[in-house]
């Protein structure tokens, strides 16, 4: 069963014009030239009067397609996340607090990621009332992200999104062998200040039954609005296929509010609904993101 994302991670990439300053602004349309920004670097940022919209990774599990602006950084975290599933007379559930995705814009259409799972304790109890417990901290992620279009505007905006993971994992927690993939975000731009964000991403990842790799792949789609004021609604489907023997495919509905405190602080608070037995019956959490 899987039973964990990262929502730091997986968190949102919704495309749109925003009718406010927002965080979250992937394509953004526009038929104005955008200024140079080739000369800035790590040690002389972007000014703050070029600095575009930013678009998280979080809080669906989409990824953005557009970085972090040249010496410049974000935080994207959760706050604490608790998940239940029930299947198979087996009742699973965990808590993770303070995972996160750190960023630093490298160039102007590359960032550099750094995402930890950080504290999570996770209890299982079978049908027969015997019950186990783990607590320590997860994996390590590393990710570097290339817009290949659409950073500083238009109606689309695409990028690639290569990662690795390190087997940090303590008390048996995380995927225990290394894993990468590649991830292809796309955000539309749609009327009305409608954000239609694509995913799909294959990775390989470590069978824990016989010890080799196996494939998975995720397709995704979500559809972010203004509500009103400075909040904003995101619905999302987001599958993962694996070619693992004997392994149902997940598959989640999911659904949050985002409230903008100021152009650098943003506040979410979400859910994940599991349709397939695969997924974990439901998964809420809240976080921040912060950007300089």
């Amino acid at each position: 069963m899987f039973l964990f994302k990262l929502k730091t991670a997986g968190f949102i990439p919704v495309a749109g014009l925003m009718m406010t300053p927002a965080l979250r602004a992937p394509a953004q349309a526009t038929n104005g030239v955008p200024p140079d920004k080739s000369d800035y670097n790590l040690f002389n940022p972007v000014p703050e009067n070029l600095i575009r919209d930013s678009s998280p990774d979080r809080p669906d599990q989409t990824e953005s397609a557009c970085t972090v602006h040249t010496g410049h950084y974000r935080l994207e975290m959760d706050f604490a996340n608790f998940t239940y599933d029930e299947s198979d007379g087996t009742t699973t559930k965990a808590r993770d607090v303070g995972d996160f995705n750190l960023k630093a814009g490298l160039l102007n259409n590359v960032d550099v990621q750094l995402i930890y799972d950080s504290y999570l304790k996770m209890q299982t109890q079978d049908s027969s009332g015997n019950s186990t417990a783990q607590s320590g901290f997860g994996d390590l992620t590393t990710r570097l992200k290339v817009n290949l279009w659409g950073d500083d505007g238009g109606k689309t905006a695409f990028a690639l999104l290569p990662d690795v993971t390190f087997p940090t994992g303590t008390d048996n927690l995380g995927n225990s062998a290394v894993a990468g993939g590649m991830i292809f975000p796309l955000a539309v731009s749609r009327p009305h200040d409608f954000g239609l964000s694509l995913e799909a991403a294959a990775s390989y990842m470590k069978n824990h039954n016989d010890g080799g790799y196996d494939e998975e792949f995720i397709a995704s789609a979500s559809v972010d609005h203004q509500i009103f004021g400075k909040v904003r609604g995101f619905v999302e489907f987001f599958s993962n296929l694996t070619t693992e023997s004997h392994t149902d495919w997940m598959g989640t509905v999911d659904t949050g509010l985002e409230y903008l405190m100021t152009r650098n602080i943003q506040l979410d608070y979400d859910c994940y609904f599991g349709v397939r037995p695969a997924a974990p019956d439901f998964d809420p959490f809240a976080g921040i993101i912060v950007r300089s």
